[in-house]
């Protein structure tokens, strides 16, 4: 990095304190709303649990799995990955974009205990358009659909311009995460409405359906954002369009890491049901000789 990008960096991060920088950076609001919901959920499955219906002790494998997604949300928006990704490098962004949807979703799923959300399912109206929204189907049309929306260069660089706008989609966005991780990993039984086989299907089809736009990043050419062609470079050998390649891969390598994550759990408890169904004719060969019935004396010392 040469001495005027660090100039004109410096400037853009912020013209006033260290304070202001440290904000920037650091994200101490996001923070604050991390430390709250972890604090809000640890009170709700700990001491105040008993005011919940049918509410049961939480294991402490879903009170980690909520606790990393928290982590995950506030490396997202509050660490350095969020300010350096939306000014500086797309491949931070994409990073960014992995950390939300692809990690922090399925793991705040995944540490939430069914008795918390059964509630809003069992109220009429709420829980019919809820069990509407879940569907299969939806979930993984959505979200693929807006997410590759969202990476047209014109929208990208048009949501960029409007930072309320920007963060208005990636809540929706959040949303529809939501949606899609849902009927792979839901605690209700209620809403397990994919076998297992039929959800590593739903895996391995919302991998494919992310592959185009990153391959259409990946292998553009040019580079096809504006708001990163006419950021600063951080490093003199990192072009933009290098970076704009590294942030396609990175974003189909790290979700590869989590639906293969997730498809080997699935595939694992699949094949265990299996063997428990098998497990009765396994082992039936070896307690034939104790069902068969005793030989009878015939009084004689012999037998009949």
């Amino acid at each position: 990095m040469n001495h005027d990008q660090m100039n004109h960096m410096n400037h853009s991060m912020t013209t006033g304190s260290g304070f202001d920088t440290f904000v920037q950076l650091w994200g101490p609001e996001i923070m604050l709303i991390a430390v709250l919901l972890a604090a809000l959920y640890l009170a709700v499955v700990g001491p105040y649990r008993n005011r919940f219906a049918d509410s049961a002790p939480v294991p402490r494998h879903k009170k980690l799995a909520f606790m990393a997604g928290l982590f995950m949300f506030y490396l997202a928006l509050g660490s350095p990955v969020a300010y350096y990704g939306h000014h500086f490098l797309f491949s931070v962004h994409m990073a960014q974009q992995c950390l939300l949807f692809i990690f922090m979703v399925p793991l705040m799923i995944m540490g939430t205990p069914a008795w918390l959300v059964q509630p809003l399912f069992n109220r009429k109206i709420l829980g019919a358009v809820l069990t509407k929204l879940t569907n299969p189907f939806l979930g993984i049309m959505f979200f693929n659909m807006l997410f590759s929306f969202y990476h047209i260069p014109q929208i990208f660089d048009a949501f960029h311009a409007m930072p309320a706008w920007n963060i208005a989609f990636h809540v929706l966005l959040t949303l529809l995460a939501f949606q899609m991780w849902w009927p792979i990993l839901t605690p209700i039984p209620s809403q397990q409405r994919l076998s297992e086989l039929r959800k590593m299907a739903y895996i391995f089809i919302n991998g494919l359906l992310l592959t185009p736009a990153c391959a259409l990043i990946t292998f553009a050419g040019t580079p096809l954002f504006e708001t990163y062609m006419n950021a600063p470079q951080l490093f003199e050998y990192h072009s933009v369009l290098e970076d704009q390649v590294l942030g396609g891969v990175l974003m189909k390598l790290m979700q590869e890491a989590s639906y293969g994550s997730i498809l080997a759990y699935t595939f694992f408890r699949w094949y265990r049901k299996e063997r428990e169904k098998d497990a009765p004719l396994d082992v039936l060969p070896n307690q034939q000789m104790a069902i068969l019935p005793r030989p009878v004396g015939d009084g004689n010392g012999g037998t009949a």
